[in-house]
C-alpha cells in the first residue's frame, strides 16, 4: 500500500458513486471528505525517533508494534526487582517501559499509516477496521470494501461518507441508515435506492427530500447535484 494505491482505489469509488474519476489529492481528499473522521495522528517512536501512527496520543510516549514485540524477544520487558522508597520512584520505574503500542496491525496486508487493523488488506490512514478490503480515512468499520471517508459502518462497498450505517452501496453522505443504494444525502433511512436529500422514509425510489419525482427528472437533477459536491 502506498500513496498511488490510495488514490487509484479512491478513483474506482468515485466512478461508482459520481461516475466520474477523482482529480483530489489525498491531503484534499482528506480536507473535503474526512475532515471529521477520526485517524490515526503522526507521532514518534520514544525508542527509535521514527515516524509511526497511533489512535490514541494522550500517554506521548509509543513504541511501534513491531519494536515492542522486537524488544520483548531480545531482552523482554520484565526489570530486576529494586527497592521502592517512594510514589515518585515507582513512577519513573513505570515510565522507563510504559509505552503507547502503534501501529497494532493484525492478520492483514498492505496497511499503512494505520492503527488497531484486524484482517483487511490495502487500507490507508484508517483507525479500528476490520475484515475490510480497499479502505481510505476510515473509523471503526468492518466487513466492507472500496469505502472512504466513513465511520461506524458495515457491509457496506464504494461508499463515501457513511456513517452509522450497514449494508450500503454506491452512496454517499449517508448517516444512521440500512440497505440504501445510489444515494447521496440520505439520514435515518431503509431501503433506498436512487434517492437524495431523504430522512426517515423506507422502500422508496427517485425521492428528493422526500418528494416523489419522476426516473427522467431524477436524474438530471442528480447531475447538478453531483456538479455542486465536488466543484463547491
Amino acid at each position: 500500500m502506498n500513496d498511488v494505491i490510495a488514490l487509484e482505489i479512491v478513483n474506482k469509488i468515485f466512478e461508482s458513486v459520481f461516475d466520474k474519476s477523482n482529480s483530489y489529492s489525498l491531503d484534499l481528499l482528506l480536507e473535503k471528505f474526512a475532515f471529521d473522521v477520526k485517524l490515526p495522528k503522526q507521532v514518534n517512536d520514544s525508542t527509535t525517533n521514527e515516524i509511526t501512527w497511533a489512535d490514541s496520543v494522550n500517554n506521548g510516549r509509543f513504541i511501534t508494534n513491531n519494536n515492542m514485540i522486537k524488544k520483548d524477544e531480545v531482552e523482554g520487558w520484565m526489570l530486576p526487582k529494586r527497592e521502592i522508597n517512594n510514589l515518585q520512584e515507582l513512577i519513573n520505574i513505570w515510565n522507563t517501559i510504559n509505552y503507547t503500542t502503534t501501529e497494532r496491525v493484525y492478520d492483514s496486508i498492505n496497511v499503512i499509516k494505520s492503527d488497531t487493523i484486524y484482517r483487511c488488506e490495502n487500507v490507508y490512514r484508517c483507525s479500528s477496521c476490520s475484515d475490510s478490503k480497499n479502505i481510505v480515512y476510515c473509523d471503526s468499520c468492518g466487513t466492507s470494501e472500496y469505502i472512504l471517508a466513513s465511520q461506524r459502518s458495515s457491509g457496506c462497498n464504494f461508499c463515501i461518507r457513511t456513517d452509522d450505517s450497514k449494508d450500503c452501496s454506491n452512496s454517499y453522505n449517508v448517516i444512521c441508515s440500512n440497505k440504501v443504494s445510489n444515494c447521496l444525502f440520505i439520514q435515518d433511512c431503509f431501503d433506498l435506492h436512487e434517492c437524495m436529500f431523504c430522512s426517515h422514509i423506507e422502500s422508496k425510489r427517485f425521492c428528493i427530500a422526500n418528494m416523489q419525482f419522476d426516473e427522467d427528472e431524477y436524474y438530471e437533477i442528480k447531475k447538478i447535484i453531483i456538479e455542486w459536491i465536488l466543484n463547491s
